[in-house]
């Protein structure tokens, strides 16, 4: 239980030091004219495999489209630090079934302009879950509600329009259990880790 009460404690702080960047960086563009901006895009999302207590078998997700829109900062030209705080709805499909997740990221990413509009860059991603369904049943509360995953990619810039691709992984398993499965030797439970594609247009202020 104080290992639990730890790992949370030690997830929220960070997760609100990603959220104090964002406040910061916003702040230091407004006075230097560098930019902060706003991002929307869609994702093309699977998570991880989902065990059926019922079969005793393990069922592979299909790619399904999501999407997201949050807010970014930008420090620096060449080299740069980006901060953002996104919110996100992604969907994976499991047969005749689907698995739907929102959830807050905060990517802290480090980039590079490499060759004109063209820039590379990558960084953890802090996410904290908030709601996930299955098809309607009920769903015990997720192993960990703060957990992190890696997010690299590429971008390209012009002026204050912006677009990039990227792909995240999550790092650690985290799973989620089905409610009325509970008592059984092994419940239902599906991995929630991302495994995704990321398309976004950026728009700086």
């Amino acid at each position: 239980m104080k290992h639990l009460k730890s790992e949370f404690n030690a997830g929220k702080k960070i997760f609100f030091l990603a959220l104090f960047f964002v406040s910061i960086s916003a702040t230091t563009f407004a006075q230097t004219g560098s930019g902060f901006g706003i991002k929307a895009g869609l994702n093309y999302n699977a998570n991880g495999n989902y065990f059926d207590a019922a079969t005793q078998n393990f069922k592979h997700p299909d790619r399904n489209i999501g999407y997201h829109l949050g807010v970014f900062g930008k420090l620096g030209n060449q080299l740069y630090f980006r901060p953002e705080l996104v919110y996100t709805s992604t969907k994976s499909d499991y047969a005749s079934d689907n698995f739907k997740m929102q959830k807050l990221d905060a990517p802290l990413l480090v980039g590079l302009k490499v060759l004109g509009p063209i820039n590379v860059f990558a960084g953890p991603s802090f996410q904290y879950i908030l709601d996930t369904k299955f098809d309607g049943i009920a769903i015990n509360d997720v192993k960990n509600d703060f957990s992190v995953g890696l997010n690299f990619g590429i971008g390209l810039s012009f002026n204050k329009l912006g677009v990039d691709l990227r792909y995240e992984r999550g790092f650690n398993e985290n799973e989620a259990q089905f409610v009325d499965n509970i008592g059984l030797a092994e419940p239902s439970h599906i991995d929630t880790r991302p495994d995704q594609l990321i398309l976004s247009l950026s728009l700086k202020l």
